[in-house]
């Protein structure tokens, strides 16, 4: 395999700066939990263990945060590295309509991607402008409950505004006496992320109906958000449904909860193999929010009624703004 160097002539800022930021992001993702785990691990077994004995009570106290609204922080969410992480491929959050901050929303972010580069970009930190864009509301992005059981790494990511995916997150985000949250939730979740490549436009969405049952129940208005550009940003090994290597993923997930994609794009100083994402643009575009009336107990009906309003309302949102973002007039989504 032919390896294609990048110039030496590309602009410090470029090649030192938001490369930097994208490496820390990519590291964070995909090895900082088990730095952190092995760093209180080695504590506990130091001459320091007093220290881990202390930490394990707070997380005993502190169990509930992730699950009641996190810790954010707008300082470490304000942070320069973000700006950097975002001009690297780059980012942009595009408003559509506004929004009152009286109530509470759930965004139904698509596609998940590989990494969900460009819900973390936009919804956890304010690198896009998500605070001066929709006064009066603030995001938080649902992660996997299972990463907020990992020492250190779980304070860490809550500063940014992630919480827990579980059922009383969102239902504790989307009942809020006064409205103000935004619930930011990746629809697909980790079964799509396994499809996540180039030009790929398929959506699990048709059986993923929770959320819809929770905006019933609550009455929070539900927004379609679809991310121009995030499929781009990784290819993967080919693993079709049926194949063995998919079967070991869903095996995998099926234990570990956590999607296992195969992902390889490009390096740090070179462009042919690596985890870095390609530098492709991603525009990340809030729709209009589907009206949602407050029924604490819904029928299945009532789900299936406004489960149809809101695949509707994204394909209107898709077909509206393709023609922006370099797709051609016969892409369309396919719901799965």
């Amino acid at each position: 395999m032919k390896v294609q160097f990048a110039p030496l002539n590309i602009p410090l800022r470029r090649r030192d700066f938001q490369t930097a930021a994208t490496l820390q992001w990519v590291f964070s993702f995909l090895a900082l939990a088990q730095c952190c785990l092995a760093a209180f691990v080695l504590l506990a077994l130091s001459d320091w263990w007093m220290a881990a004995v202390l930490y394990a009570g707070w997380l005993w106290l502190d169990g509930d945060t992730p699950s009641s609204g996190g810790r954010r922080s707008h300082w470490v969410r304000s942070w320069n590295i973000w700006k950097h992480y975002r001009d690297y491929f780059p980012i942009t959050l595009i408003k559509t309509v506004d929004l009152d901050p009286t109530k509470n929303y759930i965004f139904g972010f698509h596609p998940h991607g590989v990494l969900v580069a460009g819900a973390f970009g936009n919804f956890c930190t304010e690198a896009t402008g998500f605070s001066r864009l929709f006064p009066g509301l603030r995001s938080h992005l649902l992660m996997l409950p299972f990463w907020f059981r990992v020492p250190l790494f779980r304070d860490y990511i809550m500063l940014g505004g992630l919480v827990s995916s579980c059922k009383s997150s969102l239902s504790h985000l989307c009942s809020r006496p006064g409205g103000g949250n935004v619930a930011v939730l990746a629809v697909g979740g980790a079964p799509e992320a396994l499809d996540a490549r180039p030009g790929a436009l398929t959506l699990q969405i048709k059986n993923r109906k929770g959320f819809i049952k929770l905006a019933l129940k609550h009455g929070a208005q539900l927004v379609p958000v679809f991310s121009f550009g995030e499929n781009e940003l990784f290819d993967q090994m080919e693993n079709p449904s049926g194949s063995s290597l998919r079967k070991l993923q869903n095996r995998l997930q099926s234990i570990m909860g956590v999607a296992m994609p195969l992902f390889h794009a490009r390096g740090v100083f070179q462009y042919s193999f690596g985890l870095m994402p390609y530098r492709k643009p991603i525009h990340t575009v809030v729709g209009s929010p589907v009206p949602v009336v407050q029924t604490p107990s819904p029928s299945n009906e009532d789900i299936e009624r406004l489960h149809d309003v809101y695949l509707q309302s994204l394909t209107e949102l898709f077909e509206t703004h393709k023609h922006h973002y370099g797709l051609e007039e016969h892409q369309h989504l396919t719901f799965t």
